[in-house]
């Protein structure tokens, strides 16, 4: 990116642009509201309230020319081996493709080892919502194994056709405990997340589900199901093969709820909405693959979120979806964004020489308004903030749902336009000009949130190729748990005398004492 021509014509705008007042750039120009907007059926984007214009749109769009972002696309489709560092493919579009879709991996067709696994997970998920025995449904799985699947099952509440689902996964036994303890082991299906079986906090959690299954004299093979690879080890857990669904290598963790890992979803919401799910999701995989770069969204976003940290320097992000059902969302897109962009070393094995990696956080408006919109209106750094809102009512209260919108539309426009006070009440002082894009919905539906999703799963891949990083691994998780591993024994008082900093021997020193 340093010997980009494209990216030398953007830091050269930056004088000009980074005071840009948005205010009188609307003024200026009539047409820049449907300029900088794209829509999708059901969907409008709204990025005109950023801080950029035509000029530095044209900037971009050649930077996405010179970066070949059209080419990496063919590269994701195609079954290239993007996951360098790991050597597999990057194929997670495949688990929503559609039967006359072509998705290969050195040469071998992969949809219909896809389309048998989900006919036969869709089956089983058919199966329980007909019999209606089972009322509970517990996901034990940790990071993609938990958070897309969680976020999605409380988007879709509305959606809810079959058992509750409740989600279990962090290694402190509260979780499981505070879980397991309103439920009724024989009405509960726990559903085992982990390719490999082996996941350290998913197998503790699982052990305990077991034993709970196992107490209360109920057949261990009709109240458990796996997602895993590992049919050994499934199998000596005490679930059968027909409740056993896996999937492949070129499947990430946090890109996987497309397939097996959404089995808690299709269970929450059906067969049928749960396809309509992936069909959201298969519609943008169209558009990436179809639209030109000044009309493809994903790439736009990319192109948005690379001015606003790379020149603008603005280091986070915030995203507030106006929908409490989607009040996870934040949580997941930290896993989807910072886990694949968190990197220093770029692909050719050298450390970058720019930023990569925004912090995203966020909350559920209007909660959010109350606990950190002081710092987005007059704090002394800009954070841009995404909008996430839904025409249509969330719930039953169609009242209170036009306040939602109202708190939504007043907070965009309050971050845009901002307000003078008086030379004697500078507290009240808002400068306004503060960046936001607003993601308006018609409806919080299934395919809505997979248009969702896929917007932003594509948006995170074309900026790991603007800023040349692997997107796909994760290898910064990996040290963390080796010395996990190495610090148990200690901790069991199984083993000591290991070689540790000064900090760390006295905190083992006063758990051990």
């Amino acid at each position: 990116m340093d010997e980009s021509e494209a990216q030398r014509r953007l830091l050269a705008l930056k004088g000009a642009k980074q005071g840009l007042d948005v205010r009188k750039a609307f003024a200026e120009d009539s047409a820049r509201a449907e300029d900088l907007c794209w829509e999708l059926p059901g969907l409008l984007v709204d990025a005109s309230k950023q801080r950029w214009d035509s000029e530095v749109v044209d900037a971009l769009c050649e930077l996405a020319k010179e970066a070949d972002l059209v080419g990496a696309t063919k590269d994701l489709f195609g079954g290239v081996r993007l996951n360098a560092t790991e050597h597999r493919a990057v194929l997670h579009m495949a688990m929503r493709g559609d039967a006359q879709d072509q998705f290969a991996v050195d040469g071998q067709d992969v949809m219909p080892e896809v389309l048998d696994v989900r006919k036969r997970m869709l089956a089983f998920v058919d199966e329980i919502l007909h019999d209606r025995h089972i009322t509970d449904v517990v996901n034990i799985g940790i990071g993609g194994s938990d958070l897309g699947p969680a976020m999605a099952v409380r988007a879709l509440r509305r959606f809810r056709q079959g058992p509750a689902c409740h989600f279990v996964s962090n290694v402190d036994g509260a979780h499981v405990e505070s879980v397991l303890s309103n439920l009724n082991p024989a009405t509960t299906l726990v559903v085992v997340v982990s390719k490999t079986f082996t996941t350290q906090e998913t197998m503790a959690n699982a052990a305990i589900a077991k034993a709970w299954l196992e107490e209360a004299g109920v057949e261990l093979t009709r109240h458990v199901a796996a997602v895993s690879t590992n049919l050994q080890a499934t199998t000596a857990f005490g679930v059968s093969s027909n409740r056993t669904f896996g999937f492949a290598d070129w499947v990430g963790g946090r890109y996987s709820m497309w397939g097996p890992v959404g089995l808690s979803i299709a269970l929450s919401i059906g067969s049928d909405a749960f396809l309509e799910f992936l069909d959201g999701a298969r519609s943008v995989d169209k558009h990436v693959q179809e639209a030109p770069v000044e009309a493809n969204i994903p790439m736009q976003l990319a192109l948005l979120g690379h001015w606003n940290q790379q020149i603008l320097g603005f280091g986070s992000h915030a995203v507030i979806p106006y929908a409490e059902d989607l009040g996870r969302l934040p949580a997941y897109l930290q896993q989807a964004d910072m886990e694949s962009n968190g990197k220093s070393v770029g692909r050719d094995g050298l450390p970058v020489a720019w930023s990569t990696g925004t912090v995203v956080w966020g909350e559920a408006g209007t909660n959010s308004q109350h606990a950190f919109f002081q710092l987005l209106h007059q704090g002394t750094e800009i954070h841009p903030v995404d909008f996430v809102a839904f025409v249509d009512p969330t719930s039953d209260h169609a009242g209170m749902h036009q306040m939602l919108l109202s708190n939504a539309l007043a907070q965009a426009k309050a971050l845009l336009m901002g307000r003078q006070a008086s030379p004697d009440e500078p507290h009240r002082h808002f400068e306004g000009n503060r960046p936001s894009t607003f993601f308006l919905f018609e409806a919080l539906s299934p395919r809505a949130l997979g248009q969702l999703v896929a917007l932003h799963e594509h948006r995170i891949f074309y900026q790991g190729v603007l800023w040349g990083i692997h997107s796909f691994d994760q290898w910064g998780v990996e040290l963390g748990k080796v010395m996990a591993n190495e610090l148990l024994p200690e901790i069991q008082g199984r083993s000591a005398g290991a070689t540790h900093d000064a900090s760390t021997f006295r905190l083992l020193s006063r758990i051990c004492r």
